[in-house]
């Protein structure tokens, strides 16, 4: 069993919204957090067909149970007219829910109660370095972090079905997309621009399909959160900065299947992409799950200066490099960086196997920069 870090931090006795793609554990890490509350589950036909034939049904149970703990309902976003008797009961009867999902799309499109404000809101993703004993990092960038997925032995099986039953069959459902074809070009061109600043006119010419209609695609991806972009930083630049947008799917393994990479090996081409958007990922968990909830960026200048990440306000500047011998010429971004911004740190994570200074910049093993994230020494 995991040790998730997703602890539900600042929750109390509000309401919740957790959200998260399809597979990361959502059930299972409610079942581990609250083992003995009332426990609905909208894919059971039983309950599906109870709640949605009568919404109210779910008041008179809660009428006649008085509890303390929390009521937890399950793939939340089948029923949304359910959810005007939850923000009843929450309101009249002041009980607690937490509501799971996989998007809170189908709501929103529906005109359904997001409860107005009375749900806080938690995201969880797949696995991160912190929650797994012995991690592999190898085994991560091959076979991704869906819980699944990164203990199988023939991970591509299981990345292929997921592809093919969610990526393309559900959400294409959900999202009411009519050129399925279109669509699954789509998610391939989108993982060619993964890490990488997106061009929607160059996506829709290689789809065969307008702008806007990329945008809503890449939308869609947001929606489901099965996708994010990463923005630039452009805080008061000296320099002329780049503006686009990256993007980044949710896991390094979906990513990675539909780019084709092939196995990936310490040293390989395939390996410095992958290793790029795996600290992403972490770094991404880390801001939501501490509770932090620092913004991350991206910088690059016209003239091709770039720093992979920056975390906050310009508190911390992350260059991620696969080399184990990190020199100057990798510091260039950096430096130029902290040549406009005040920078609290930074860091050079890389595959060196020792940790070293030079001059102003801290390099970090890999290992070690994920020990410190999330023991909330790199940012606090």
């Amino acid at each position: 069993m995991y040790n998730r870090k997703q602890i539900f931090e600042g929750l109390g006795e509000e309401s919740s919204f957790l959200w998260g793609a399809r597979q990361t554990g959502k059930s299972t890490l409610l079942k581990k957090l609250y083992p003995d509350v009332l426990y609905f589950d909208l894919l059971l036909s039983s309950d599906y067909d109870r709640f949605l034939r009568n919404p109210s049904a779910l008041r008179e149970i809660l009428e006649m149970k008085v509890t303390s703990q929390p009521v937890i309902i399950d793939e939340i976003q089948r029923i949304p007219s359910l959810l005007n008797e939850i923000q009843w009961l929450i309101v009249n009867r002041g009980i607690q829910f937490i509501l799971s999902g996989s998007s809170p799309r189908n709501i929103l499109r529906s005109g359904g109660n997001l409860l107005g404000g009375r749900a806080l809101r938690y995201e969880l993703y797949p696995l991160v370095s912190a929650e797994i004993p012995g991690f592999d990092l190898l085994k991560a960038l091959n076979n991704g972090l869906l819980p699944r997925h990164y203990m199988a032995n023939n991970a591509d099986k299981l990345l292929s079905a997921y592809i093919g039953s969610y990526l393309r069959d559900e959400i294409i459902t959900e999202a009411k997309i009519r050129n399925i074809t279109s669509f699954s070009k789509f998610l391939e061109a989108a993982a060619f621009s993964n890490g990488e600043m997106v061009n929607f006119s160059n996506i829709a010419s290689d789809c065969g399909i307008s702008s806007p209609t990329v945008k809503e695609y890449f939308q869609i991806l947001e929606d489901t959160m099965t996708g994010r972009f990463l923005h630039s930083f452009q805080k008061k630049p000296k320099r002329r900065v780049i503006t686009a947008p990256k993007f980044y799917y949710f896991d390094v393994g979906v990513a990675g299947y539909l780019l084709k990479r092939g196995k990936i090996q310490f040293g390989s081409e395939a390996f410095g992409k992958a290793f790029e958007h795996f600290i992403y990922n972490e770094i991404y968990a880390h801001s939501h799950y501490s509770d932090l909830n620092y913004p991350v960026y991206y910088w690059r200048t016209a003239s091709q200066l770039e720093v992979d990440f920056i975390l906050g306000d310009n508190e911390v500047a992350v260059e991620v490099k696969s080399s184990s011998m990190v020199n100057s010429r990798h510091l260039k971004g950096l430096k130029s960086f902290a040549e406009e911004y005040k920078v609290k740190k930074m860091l050079v994570v890389s595959t060196d196997p020792y940790p070293r200074q030079i001059d102003e910049i801290t390099v970090l093993p890999w290992q070690l920069f994920l020990q410190q994230l999330w023991e909330g020494q790199i940012i606090s």
